[in-house]
C-alpha cells in the first residue's frame, strides 16, 4: 500500500472501518459521558425548549434499561428538511444564508408529529450506565464533539456524503434517487486498490449508487466481516450497514427511533470485540458515527459549511451549513485513552472527514471528490501515540436484550419510518428474478427509477420480505 513521504501514525494504519448507526444526536447518546466543560461540550442538564403554549421542556434522563425507556423517543421524531428546518430555527423555511440557529424547535416539531408523541420525550438523553459499550469505547479512545451531520437533511443524503462527498442536490430519502456520482470506492478501483468491501444485514443504502451497483462483489453480509476479522483478512477500507428491518430472530439494530437502543450497542461490541481479538488490531481505526441526529434535541447550533459543488437549477438548499451534531468515536490503539477530540481549525468534522482521512492515507485514491471533503478535517491528529500502546479493554458485553413473541410480532406489525419506506424503493429497483446482465439492469434502473410500491409499506413484515427476496435476486446475479 502506498503512503506519504512523512511518517506518523496514520502510515501504520492498514484498515479504517466505518460503522454508521442511524438516527441519535450527540447530546442523546453522549451529552453526559463527561462534566459539561470547556473541553466537553455535553449537556448542562438545564437546556430547555418550549412547547406551543410556552411551557417549559427541560432535557431529562429516565432510570432503568427496560424496552420503554430504551425506546425513547417513541414514537418516531420527524426528519424531513423542513422539519429539521423547524427543530433548528423554529421555522420550515430558512434563508440562506441562514441566520443562527435558536435549537429552540425540538419539541414543537416533535408534537407535530403524528401518533401522539409526548414532546418531552425529544428532550430525553440516555447515561454512560444505559449506553455502557459507545460510553466506554468513548472514554477509553476518542469521543469528538465536533462532529455534526454533513447536512440538515435525512439518512439518505447523509449517508451518500460519507460515500461521495456530494448528496447529489437531494434533501430527503423519497422520491426515491440513484445518484450517479463518483465515490471513494471508484477511487479505490481506479487506483487499482481492491481491498473495500461494504458489509450490510439485510439491505445495504449503498446500493442507491449507481456507480457501484456494477461492484456488488464487493457486498457482503454482516458475518463475512466477523469471519475476515478471525481470519485477519479485512480489506483496507470496510464500511459496515446495520440491521434495518426486524425479523422475528434478529431485531433491527440500527438504533433509529424507536428501535431498542440496547440492539444497537450489542452491534457496535460485536464490531469492536471482533477488531480488537484479530491480529489486525494494531493496524486499525474504526470510527463509530451516526448518519444524522433523527430529529434528538441536541443543543449546539450547527455551522455554515462549504458547498460541495455549484447548486443545480431549481435546487431548495445550497448544502451550505451542517447537520445536527452526532456522536462519533474514534478507536485505535494509537489513541491516547480519554481524548476529547477538536478539529484543528474552524471547520468541524463531518462524516466526510472519512473521505478526507482515506486520501491522505492512500494518497494513490487522488483528490477530493467535492469541494466538501476538500476542506474537511481528516483524523490524522487523534493517532497521538507513538506506538499501539492502547490496547483497551480486552472484550465488551453489551447490556442483555431478547425480544418476547409478542414483541416481535408487535415489531412486524409496526408502520414503516421513512428510512424502511426508501429502502423497499431501493428494492424496488434491483433485479424482480436472478438476471444475466448486470450492465442492462443498470441501463434499465437508470433510465426509471422505480417508486416505492405502496401495496408494499403496509407494515415492516410486508416490507422486509420483500426486501429478502429482491437482495437474494441481486446477489444471485453477482
Amino acid at each position: 500500500m502506498e503512503t506519504r513521504g512523512v511518517m506518523s501514525a496514520l502510515d501504520n494504519i492498514d484498515h479504517v472501518v466505518v460503522l454508521m448507526l442511524e438516527n441519535r444526536s450527540f447530546d442523546s447518546m453522549l451529552g453526559t459521558l463527561y462534566p459539561k466543560s470547556q473541553t466537553f461540550d455535553g449537556l448542562a442538564g438545564n437546556e430547555t425548549n418550549f412547547d406551543p403554549h410556552g411551557a417549559p421542556m427541560q432535557v431529562w434522563s429516565h432510570i432503568g434499561t427496560d424496552e420503554a425507556t430504551m425506546r425513547i423517543p417513541n414514537p418516531d421524531p420527524g426528519e424531513l428538511w423542513t422539519d429539521i428546518n423547524t427543530q433548528l430555527f423554529e421555522t420550515p423555511n430558512v434563508p440562506s444564508p441562514a441566520p443562527p440557529a435558536t435549537m429552540g424547535g425540538f419539541v414543537k416539531n416533535y408534537l407535530m408529529q403524528e401518533n401522539g408523541p409526548v414532546g418531552r420525550d425529544i428532550m430525553h438523553y440516555f447515561t454512560p450506565d444505559q449506553v455502557p459499550v459507545i460510553s466506554a469505547l468513548a472514554k477509553n479512545f476518542a469521543v469528538c464533539d465536533r462532529w455534526f451531520a454533513s447536512a440538515p437533511c435525512q439518512t439518505w443524503p447523509n449517508r451518500w456524503f460519507a460515500h461521495t462527498a456530494t448528496a447529489d442536490g437531494h434533501e430527503n430519502n423519497n422520491p426515491v434517487h440513484l445518484p450517479d456520482v463518483e465515490t471513494i470506492y471508484n477511487r479505490f478501483e481506479q487506483a487499482g486498490m481492491k481491498e473495500w468491501k461494504i458489509y450490510f444485514h439485510d439491505l445495504a443504502q449503498c446500493h442507491t449508487l449507481t456507480k457501484l451497483f456494477l461492484l456488488s462483489d464487493h457486498f457482503h453480509f454482516y458475518r463475512e466481516f466477523q469471519a475476515d476479522c478471525q481470519s485477519g483478512s479485512l480489506p483496507a477500507y470496510s464500511f459496515i450497514e446495520p440491521q434495518y428491518y426486524p425479523d422475528l430472530a434478529h431485531p433491527e439494530n440500527d438504533q433509529h427511533p424507536p428501535s431498542v437502543v440496547t440492539l444497537g450497542e450489542q452491534l457496535i461490541a460485536d464490531v469492536y470485540n471482533c477488531i480488537r481479538s484479530s491480529k489486525l488490531w494494531n493496524n486499525t481505526l474504526l470510527i463509530i458515527t451516526y448518519d444524522e441526529h433523527g430529529g434528538c434535541y441536541d443543543h449546539v447550533p450547527p455551522p455554515a459549511a462549504a458547498q460541495p459543488e455549484p447548486p443545480r437549477p431549481g435546487q431548495l438548499f445550497n448544502f451550505d451549513r451542517y447537520g445536527v451534531r452526532v456522536p462519533a468515536v474514534i478507536v485505535s490503539p494509537y489513541v491516547k485513552t480519554g481524548t476529547i477530540l477538536r478539529p484543528p481549525g474552524a471547520v468541524p468534522y463531518d462524516h466526510t472527514s472519512v473521505i478526507a482521512t482515506l486520501r491522505k492515507r492512500f494518497p494513490v485514491l487522488g483528490a477530493p471528490l467535492t469541494q466538501r471533503d476538500a476542506v474537511a478535517p481528516d483524523l490524522e491528529s487523534v493517532l497521538t501515540l507513538a506506538t499501539p500502546d492502547n490496547e483497551g479493554p480486552s472484550h465488551l458485553t453489551a447490556l442483555p436484550y431478547a425480544p418476547t413473541p409478542a414483541t416481535a410480532s408487535e415489531a412486524y406489525a409496526r408502520p414503516l419510518n421513512d428510512n424502511q419506506k426508501a429502502l423497499v424503493g431501493l428494492a424496488a429497483n434491483l433485479p424482480e428474478t436472478p438476471i444475466a446482465s448486470l450492465q442492462a439492469h443498470l441501463v434499465s434502473m437508470k433510465a426509471q427509477v422505480q417508486q416505492v410500491p405502496p401495496e408494499l409499506t403496509t407494515n415492516v413484515r410486508v416490507a422486509s420480505a420483500y426486501v429478502k427476496k429482491q437482495v437474494g435476486n441481486l446477489f444471485s446475479s453477482v
